[in-house]
């Protein structure tokens, strides 16, 4: 986004949002789909290595707590849970270790 603004020369003082300067010079749909295929494909490739043991137990587990104040901020996880509309979490690590499924996901992103 930093070298997008100084290509169009809005400066950072200038308070517009991320999806609005894309938007509006027309770059926000080639460069979403990039981001949305390429998150997910690395989800697929985490789950089915098991060199990655410990990012999948992290990334499968929760943290025990109290949720601090304000707004809950965006997740990886949660993005890709909402770009493929399957609602839980499990249900899309059993589906990314199918690797000829998950191919079908992400050539229907959007």
């Amino acid at each position: 986004m930093w070298l997008i603004r100084r290509m169009f020369k809005i400066p950072w003082t200038a308070r517009l949002r991320n999806d609005y300067i894309l938007q509006r010079n027309n770059l926000s749909c080639e460069l979403m789909r990039t981001v949305k295929t390429r998150k997910v494909a690395y989800l697929g490739h985490i789950l089915r290595n098991p060199k990655y043991e410990l990012l999948q137990k992290i990334m499968m587990g929760k943290i025990s707590g109290r949720r601090g104040v304000g707004r809950k901020r965006a997740s990886w996880l949660l993005n890709i849970r909402q770009w493929t509309g399957i609602p839980r979490a499990s249900d899309l690590f059993q589906l990314a270790r199918d690797r000829d499924r998950f191919g079908e996901v992400i050539a229907n992103l959007r």
